[in-house]
């Protein structure tokens, strides 16, 4: 005889010390991620300090239509989306290489010191990172332009150049955080049966085959999990490296969402007017991890649910 299923509530009595460890993270999560949903109702009222949320004049979507009449939105927006594309197609798979050749390098010993190189530039600060771009490629005192001079040539403001800033801002992200952002990709390989391996070599394949036929199908999972993620942060990307890179000269390609609604509220103190812009971003966001997760799921049937 079938006994029966114990209720939700006899599996969490079972299980109450999981539940226990995983409390004081749900209530981090509650307080910083869903009690603040409360204040969003500001994109949509004429807020006042004064008056409080409740007491302010209720104008719908005012802000949202200011927002799109603006004549910077589109070009804010455009800015947004074209650095956070090339952010993510230049940056995404260079971890996935960067762990499949170290996972591949026949001397193990030295594989560890390339891993320990490549993490080292992740904990440096962002303000600082920003400070050292601004410092190396400086016009008058920077290291690349003294050595342009030493060529014979004329000094380039590289920050200056709207053609060269979208460069400097993804390539200088990317040496930053690959090597910590491959760490994932190195937790999948570890569990790859050293069997699959000495088959194929019994079978004679190369070490690239390995690499394409092995490494790369059992690390795919983990990898469709994270670019989906990163699509749903598509028009979130950082605030304090493009607002620490900005000048008068780039503006036009550097002012992005974040580095607007910094300034539209916190400088400028127009709060409802941020906040209906940060609701807009959200919203896209959220837009696009539910797609991108669907399509994931009907083409190869890996999704976050």
């Amino acid at each position: 005889m079938l006994k029966n299923k114990a209720s939700p509530m006899a599996k969490i009595l079972e299980n109450r010390d999981l539940y226990i460890f995983c409390l004081p993270a749900i209530i981090i999560t509650l307080i910083f991620h869903y009690v603040p949903i409360y204040g969003v109702q500001i994109a949509f009222r004429d807020y006042s300090v004064r008056r409080g949320i409740w007491n302010s004049e209720w104008v719908g979507w005012e802000h949202f239509i200011r927002f799109f009449n603006s004549p910077n939105a589109m070009q804010i927006i455009w800015n947004t989306l074209v650095l956070s594309i090339y952010s993510l197609v230049a940056g995404f798979p260079i971890p996935i290489i960067l762990a499949l050749l170290i996972n591949s390098f026949r001397y193990k010993k030295y594989g560890k010191v390339i891993q320990l190189v490549t993490y080292a530039p992740n904990f440096i600060s962002v303000v600082v990172m920003s400070g050292m771009i601004l410092l190396f490629l400086s016009p008058q005192v920077g290291m690349v332009n003294k050595i342009i001079g030493l060529a014979g040539l004329e000094p380039i403001n590289f920050m200056g150049l709207r053609t060269t800033w979208r460069h400097i801002y993804v390539w200088s992200g990317v040496w930053q955080s690959m090597g910590w952002s491959s760490v994932v990709y190195f937790a999948a390989l570890s569990g790859v049966s050293p069997e699959f391996h000495e088959a194929a070599i019994v079978d004679g394949a190369s070490k690239l085959q390995r690499i394409l036929y092995i490494d790369l199908p059992s690390i795919m999972p983990v990898a469709v999990m994270l670019l989906i993620l990163s699509f749903g942060s598509m028009l979130s990307i950082g605030f304090e490296k493009a607002y620490a890179l900005q000048n008068d000269l780039n503006l036009n390609v550097s002012e992005i969402i974040s580095t607007y609604v910094y300034k539209v509220g916190i400088i400028h103190n127009d709060m409802a007017y941020s906040t209906a812009i940060g609701l807009f971003n959200s919203a896209v966001n959220a837009v696009l991890l539910i797609t991108v997760n669907s399509l994931s799921r009907k083409l190869s049937d890996n999704a976050l649910w």
